[in-house]
């Protein structure tokens, strides 16, 4: 076995690592860049290496770094973790070469599996079916809207490098076609330096179903059961569990052998996933789709059911050492589901957020297991992946996990960060989702109200006590910095006269009101709490009409923040610094960046007349692309340009009404001229 192991990778999945190699006794080496130079894993490693800028192109993704990094710490070994450099070729050469041990597969067999074409060329020969697509490499666009037509559609567009969703697009239309295969060529470009496509039909009602295996050196492969990963949006997963409640025995036996005959087709080595689509309406019949090469995000559900740790396979397989288990020996004992939290608001399509986060809650206890690498304090920037943490729950049966998962995130908070947690609850809630009738549009296919995040009255009463609480000053942090003094003085006063309550001597009782902003919409919120006090676990106790609410509250430092996490959600309200209703007229209507990101192009001249919902502007974060389009129909001006960032809410351009425009310009040419 190794003495010193690198990872080269961020966040939990470099936790997960560390945990495993500590308890193997095996020195850890992290490395890291300047936005991660307090970060979680950096801490938790032996030692760690800095690489360089935050952009990963000049840090997690520079093979030369990594591999000096290994060299000048004695490491023997490199996990690259799953994303960045955990499926690149030229890395896992680049280990060989230098004598250091890549814990992966080797790079013939990434540089197969890796492009998607070859891949399916590779498995077919092991009697592995495969979806109807194109199967020739680096087709035009042109031969592949030739291509779609005897493919049929509704067609998916897929890109050959890469996965992740980045690049895929689902055409139903062939007018469709042309402009949505120069969208994903410019996103797989983007993501994957790689911008070849294939096209595939698009199956009916579609399940996800995947299949971990692992091989070692001496030809021995096995397959440790599947997982379900059709709770997805914008082709990413959302919802894993395991095992699938669509299949029987039979099927699973048949798709882990498929799995295991993919493996075989490229002489893997090490841990891997083979992905399936498996049509809902016909669950005996599957198609592969893809090769993973290299541990997956929701590998713990696997772990969890079987009760085998990957990443301790790993370093085995890598050290050279046989697998420790044959086939007979993996069964699944209960459920497992993870859920993926995101740095994301679903009430906003998805759209990556940032921030800092002001505390970071999970749970423990039985069947609970969190996989995070985010610390309070720590700030969320565009530059990475948004998933920000994993909470995994494991039960006897799937409906005792659904429940001890709802639990789970009902006790759990990033204040100071806009995530999905709400939403992970109104999803696993959903009928369909507790019935296991599962699809991977499940999620698109979802309302506005059912993506909506709104507070409640009580929540926004707890908000205002915590304004009252602090006098109303900015950037109080709630938690550990309000005394019973405080209270006492703001809450409970001896004397009447500094109560926030209606008493008074010479006038008509009132309460006192705060004004408040939620989700853009602005109110004056009248004080009606009782009492407040917050125990020594920071837990705010709020008395309002005779009943006690229990929550958490939060205040941004620096800003006119405040978050309330309680049972019920996680909601935030900024109190408005000015009047923040629109004004209308020459003020038009604004389009605005919903996320950090950089523009990537401009759809428009300014002066040109614009459509409402025609594009504007397309801005890329996290490596995807975001078309946004004129809110109203008038003449825009762009006050932006091609490679410029921008900040959440930035205004991009205007777009103002042809008749106020022209009623404008009319009265100043009528204007009478100045005189002396």
């Amino acid at each position: 076995m190794f003495n010193t192991v690198l990872i080269a990778n961020r966040g939990e999945i470099a936790l997960r690592v560390i945990r495993t190699c500590r308890r193997l006794g095996i020195r850890t080496v992290a490395v890291y860049s300047d936005a991660d130079a307090h970060a979680a894993h950096v801490k938790a490693a032996d030692t760690a290496v800095h690489l360089g800028p935050a952009q990963a192109s000049e840090s997690y993704l520079r093979i030369d770094k990594v591999i000096a990094a290994a060299q000048a710490t004695g490491s023997q070994a490199i996990h690259p973790g799953y994303g960045f450099l955990s499926e690149n070729a030229e890395f896992s050469a680049a280990c060989d070469d230098a004598g250091i041990v890549f814990l992966g597969p080797g790079a013939d067999a990434i540089r197969t599996m890796g492009d998607k074409i070859t891949a399916k060329n590779a498995v077919s020969q092991r009697g592995v079916p495969l979806v109807p697509g194109t199967k020739d490499a680096a087709m035009s666009n042109e031969a592949l809207v030739t291509a779609a037509e005897a493919i049929g559609f509704p067609v998916l567009i897929k890109p050959s490098a890469g996965g992740g969703g980045k690049g895929m697009h689902a055409v139903f239309e062939p007018s469709e076609l042309a402009a949505a295969l120069d969208t994903a060529r410019r996103e797989a470009a983007s993501s994957f330096g790689d911008d070849t496509l294939f096209l595939e039909r698009l199956v009916a009602t579609p399940r996800h179903i995947e299949v971990q295996v692992m091989a070692d050196a001496h030809g021995n492969v096995i397959h440790l059961g599947e997982r379900e990963c059709s709770l997805q949006r914008r082709h990413q997963k959302v919802i894993e569990e395991a095992p699938s409640a669509l299949l029987d025995e039979a099927t699973r036996a048949r798709i882990g052998q498929a799995a295991c005959e993919t493996a075989k087709s490229v002489g893997y080595r090490g841990a891997g996933t083979v992905e399936f689509i498996v049509g809902a309406d016909r669950p005996d019949e599957f198609f592969f789709m893809e090769m993973n090469t290299r541990l997956q995000v929701e590998h713990p559900v696997t772990e969890e059911v079987t009760g085998v740790d990957l990443v301790e396979l790993q370093l085995r397989v890598g050290a050279g050492e046989e697998l420790p288990l044959a086939q007979d020996d993996i069964t699944m004992t209960g459920h497992s589901i993870e859920a993926r939290i995101y740095a994301e608001d679903p009430s906003r399509g998805f759209l990556p957020t940032g921030g800092r986060a002001l505390d970071v809650v999970f749970p423990e206890g039985e069947g609970i297991r969190v996989d995070s690498g985010l610390d309070a304090g720590q700030t969320i920037a565009s530059d990475y992946d948004p998933m920000i943490a994993k909470l995994i729950v494991h039960a006897s049966d799937r409906a005792a996990a659904l429940a001890r998962l709802d639990a789970a995130l009902a006790a759990s908070a990033v204040p100071g960060i806009v995530t999905n947690i709400d939403f992970l609850r109104t999803l696993i809630n959903l009928d369909a989702v507790v019935s296991g009738d599962l699809d991977t549009s499940l999620i698109d296919n979802l309302s506005e109200d059912q993506l909506a995040h709104a507070p409640s009255d009580l929540d926004a009463q707890l908000a205002v006590a915590a304004v009252l609480v602090t006098g109303g000053k900015a950037g109080t942090e709630l938690t550990g910095a309000i005394t019973a003094a405080q209270l006492t003085q703001n809450f409970r006063a001896a004397s009447a006269w500094g109560r926030p309550s209606a008493w008074r001597t010479s006038r008509p009782g009132f309460r006192p009101a705060v004004a408040l902003s939620s989700g853009g919409e602005v109110s004056t919120v009248e004080a009606v709490a009782d009492d407040v006090t917050i125990d020594e676990g920071g837990l705010w106790h709020v008395l309002v009409d005779g009943i006690q609410h229990t929550a958490r509250v939060f205040s941004d430092a620096g800003s006119r923040s405040i978050w309330v996490s309680s049972d019920r959600g996680v909601y935030a309200f900024t109190r408005p610094q000015a009047d923040t209703s629109l004004t209308p007229g020459l003020d038009g209507a604004e389009v605005l960046a919903p996320m950090p990101g950089s523009v990537v192009a401009i759809r428009v001249e300014s002066g040109a007349h614009v459509e409402q919902g025609d594009p504007v502007v397309v801005v890329e974060a996290m490596k995807m692309e975001h078309v946004l389009t004129a809110p109203a129909t008038g003449i825009v001006t762009v006050t932006t340009a091609e490679g410029a960032q921008v900040a959440l809410d930035e205004v991009l351009a205007t777009v103002v009404d042809e008749a106020v425009l022209e009623e404008a310009e009319s009265a100043e040419d009528s204007a009478p001229a100045p005189t002396n």
